[in-house]
């Protein structure tokens, strides 16, 4: 029994790498698909962001392959290629990490909002594709439950604080400004709402494109225009800035469309992973291009030292939570069997005395089964509170005692 992760971050990949070994909701039903077959998996999970991808999996005693050397198969890639710019971890140090990075200790930006929700999703796909198992189910739950913790109570960041607030601060630092300018935000996705939302408070006026395929009645933000996204280079050449933040595996913008359209100067900000905008249009004449990668929230002040420290603090008693269920999580079986052979031998003593009460059958039968679940009760009373007052090695040494005694 395992517990193992290896991922690809922003910090040690530019978003040309990571877009390699990204993936899509399709690509990872696959990719869940495959890992389950693999000797070894019990359950895996396979979370695919903006600026990472990690694969987390429990194993059994019998594992023997390399998760690393798996994407490379999945993904179709070389390993020797890749292999610096991924980390890999265990039992531990896999679960420190996964506690510091639903709580945003790990994020580009300080404290993220959108993480946990990732990781919570991440879980529930897997879940959805019968991926996971019982290790990885209450890992990934006490991870998200201890960071909704921090991030109630402890103040690691402003409120507003997600990589859209950072681009626009970034570029009003740069000196641009929104204010009665003209943005389209292609994409109507998560990123695409809260990109068009905080570029409207900024007092530009926003048009988001939406798709004609899409069944039933497609939201937009308050206060913003739409466009069929098949249009979206009619407005284009207007556009003061257009910010792309889809999940689609192609450009929605491309050099010659954008010389094709191009009126004026214009701000193209590119807030996907794999890239919505050619890398190309650079070099047209009035283009600039800012993505992912150019919005960065790297200085720490005090305040937020102390905030990471105290959030650390309380990402160890959730975790002492999660160990010390986890250490014991492959004598449960064990307990289960000890429970049963002592309600069977109960029963077993007992039959003579029930058989000679004077009761109906239909009272006599519910008595039985009543005895029998106090039998359980009381035995899963003792044997926790024996596991939770002796030493683990103690433990298992009386666990050991009792299956040879109903063995004989």
């Amino acid at each position: 029994m395992g517990i193992q992760m290896t991922g690809i971050d922003h910090s040690v990949a530019e978003i040309d790498i990571r877009t390699i070994f990204s993936f899509t909701k399709k690509h990872t039903a696959d990719a869940l698909e495959k890992l389950k077959q693999v000797k070894g998996i019990e359950g895996c999970v396979l979370l695919s962001t903006c600026n990472r991808m990690e694969l987390w999996v429990s194993t059994s005693e019998d594992f023997e392959a390399n998760l690393y050397t798996l994407l490379c198969e999945i993904r179709e890639v070389c390993p020797e290629k890749y292999r610096q710019y991924f980390k890999f971890r265990s039992e531990r140090e896999a679960v420190h990490h996964l506690f510091r990075l639903a709580g945003g200790l790990e994020s580009r930006i300080l404290g993220e909002d959108q993480i946990v929700t990732q990781v919570k999703d991440a879980l529930t796909f897997a879940r959805e594709h019968f991926a996971t198992d019982h290790v990885l189910e209450t890992l990934f739950r006490q991870a998200v439950t201890a960071a909704k913790k921090v991030k109630t109570g402890i103040a690691l960041s402003p409120s507003d604080q997600s990589v859209v607030n950072i681009a626009i601060q970034t570029l009003k630092q740069e000196g641009f400004d929104f204010r009665g300018k003209t943005c389209m935000v292609i994409g109507n996705g998560v990123m695409g709402k809260l990109a068009a939302n905080q570029i409207r408070r900024q007092g530009a006026d926003v048009t988001v494109t939406v798709r004609q395929y899409r069944s039933g009645i497609v939201e937009i933000p308050e206060k913003c225009h739409r466009i069929d996204y098949g249009r979206r280079m009619e407005l284009f050449g207007q556009c003061d800035y257009v910010v792309s933040a889809t999940v689609s595996p192609n450009y929605t913008l491309t050099k010659e469309l954008v010389e094709g359209s191009i009126e004026k100067t214009v701000v193209l900000i590119d807030l996907a992973v794999p890239r919505d905008i050619d890398p190309g249009v650079r070099e047209i004449e009035g283009v600039r291009l800012f993505d992912i990668d150019c919005f960065r929230d790297e200085a720490r002040s005090d305040a937020q030292k102390e905030a990471i420290r105290q959030a650390e603090m309380c990402f160890e008693e959730q975790m002492e939570e999660f160990y010390t269920w986890y250490e014991c999580v492959d004598v449960i079986p064990k307990i289960q069997e000890i429970k049963e052979k002592v309600a069977v031998d109960l029963e077993l003593r007992l039959q003579k005395k029930l058989r000679e009460l004077p009761l109906e059958d239909a009272v006599r039968e519910q008595l039985r089964e009543d005895i029998e679940a106090a039998a359980v009760r009381t035995v899963n009373k003792m044997l926790f509170a024996l596991r939770d007052g002796v030493e683990r090695k103690t433990f298992r040494e009386s666990l050991g005692c009792l299956e040879r005694l109903y063995n004989e």
